[in-house]
């Protein structure tokens, strides 16, 4: 089996569950997440299957959008409803309006300091290792960029919101510093992703509906169509280049490479992905590494 599998992860289970459960059902251990999901968080995890785990960075990197709810007047340790409660406050009176105009000063770029219960290594150990000791250390901020933070609804003290962010934001620490700002504390109440670049919630199937091998193998999307990258095709004759890892030049190709450096898929001529590749263009001529080979030769 060799493709992409999207899957609606239930709450109370971790990112790996799901990765074991698949694996179970295809007796193939070549499987990976591209993006973990906190266990209390539901929606899309996409998943890598056999040689498209050598994709997974690319997948890693897009976009996340999520539907959350955020508690006012509750903070807690990790920022959400699984940590201790820290401290309860009455909620201002305030709006989805005056809510909006808080979550507008955490769009664009921004840097956030991720929570002490987080997965982020600090002088080599991981900070919720350090939480569970009783200890907080200082945390250096991160840039992150939120693309889009709107509040849908507000029924005191819980509003909902839509979020879509980069990669490693955490939407619980947005929670937390809109309530810090509002001056009642907050935390996230419930959070499901909804969509990683341009795949949808709408196109996953729950985990345990895959049960068998054919019910993987059925919804396995194609790598030929994974990525949203520049392409090149490459003649017929010259296609043992790419899989014994030699650099391809323009001579070799169908058309001229259409970019002069970055990352680029290398198909054959039918539209397989054989490989991604790295362009580089010394003295203006375009060449292309493979980097990441999908078959042998």
């Amino acid at each position: 089996m060799n493709g992409i599998l999207l899957v609606d992860k239930p709450a109370g289970m971790t990112s790996h569950d799901v990765v074991d459960i698949i694996r179970r059902a295809t007796g193939i251990r070549r499987i990976g997440h591209t993006g973990t999901l906190d266990p209390a968080a539901t929606g899309l995890l996409i998943l890598c299957v056999g040689p498209a785990t050598r994709l997974s960075e690319f997948l890693t990197g897009l976009d996340k959008t999520y539907e959350g709810a955020l508690l006012l007047g509750v903070t807690t340790d990790s920022y959400d409803m699984d940590g201790r409660v820290l401290a309860e406050h009455a909620v201002p009176d305030t709006s989805l309006e005056g809510l909006q105009t808080l979550c507008n000063r955490f769009t664009g770029e921004i840097l956030q300091v991720p929570p002490m219960v987080s997965a982020v290594k600090v002088g080599g150990e991981r900070l919720y290792k350090l939480a569970r000791k009783g200890e907080t250390v200082e945390r250096e901020p991160r840039p992150v960029t939120v693309r889009e933070f709107t509040v849908l609804s507000y029924e005191p003290p819980q509003a909902t919101f839509r979020l879509c962010c980069t990669r490693g934001t955490y939407a619980r620490s947005l929670c937390h510093d809109v309530g810090q700002l509002l001056g009642c504390g907050g935390c996230l109440a419930s959070l499901r992703r909804t969509a990683v670049g341009r795949y949808s919630i709408g196109d996953a199937m729950p985990v345990l509906s895959f049960n068998s091998p054919d019910k993987v193998k059925s919804r396995l999307l194609p790598l030929n169509t994974a990525l949203d990258l520049p392409e090149a095709v490459v003649r017929h004759a010259r296609q043992g280049l790419v899989l014994s890892g030699c650099a391809l030049e323009n001579r070799d190709l169908r058309a001229d490479c259409p970019i002069e450096e970055g990352w680029i898929q290398v198909k054959s001529e039918s539209g397989e992905l054989l490989a991604l590749g790295m362009v580089e263009s010394p003295g203006g001529f375009a060449r292309i590494q493979p980097k990441r080979v999908l078959s042998g030769p």
